[in-house]
């Protein structure tokens, strides 16, 4: 892939160019789904920023890289001929975050209460990337709704957003800084 020019006016009129040459308004559900894709990936990026573990560091450059291939899956709709195959998500990418989401959690103590989103600054980043993936989610599950979609797309979309929740308590030096609901605690 070689892009030389950054601007290319094509969508001044307010539609997007799909991945197979479709256009869309920018308003539709499925630029939406890879928009809020790439939102959540910018998310996990600033969420970097505060990341000194390696292990974890590794696990998002590598969601980082696979959520570029999620975008790609979701901006070729699917069709029945196609001179070449596109790049889809595959069932080993979901595999490996569910082995990941499995390993994180057996080193963390049992839920008691829900989590409130916060803790330390890169665990409040990763709470913010888990719920623009399942915005990015929602749209997909309405674009399959009305035409096919990878249904391994539709599961990484899932998973990741478990994986964040697991590693945001992990960041919070392993759920001992996650900050719990307390159950009507101003009501009275």
């Amino acid at each position: 892939m070689k892009l030389d020019r950054i601007y290319t006016r094509s969508g001044d009129d307010g539609r997007t160019s799909l991945g197979d040459g479709g256009r869309l308004p920018k308003f539709h559900v499925r630029v939406a789904a890879y928009g809020s894709v790439d939102e959540a990936n910018t998310v996990i990026g600033i969420a970097l920023l505060h990341v000194e573990d390696a292990v974890v560091r590794d696990v998002l450059t590598r969601v980082q890289n696979d959520l570029f291939d999620l975008g790609a899956d979701l901006c070729r709709p699917e069709r029945e001929h196609r001179k070449v195959e596109p790049l889809r998500v595959s069932e080993r990418q979901v595999t490996w975050i569910e082995e990941r989401i499995d390993s994180f959690n057996a080193t963390l103590p049992p839920l008691e209460s829900f989590v409130l989103p916060g803790g330390t600054h890169a665990a409040a980043h990763l709470h913010h990337a888990r719920t623009v993936i399942r915005r990015a989610e929602r749209y997909m599950t309405e674009i399959a709704y009305q035409e096919p979609v990878n249904p391994a797309a539709l599961r990484y979309a899932n998973r990741l957003s478990d994986l964040l929740f697991v590693l945001a308590r992990y960041i919070n030096e392993r759920g001992r800084a996650d900050v719990l609901w307390r159950p009507g605690l101003h009501r009275a």
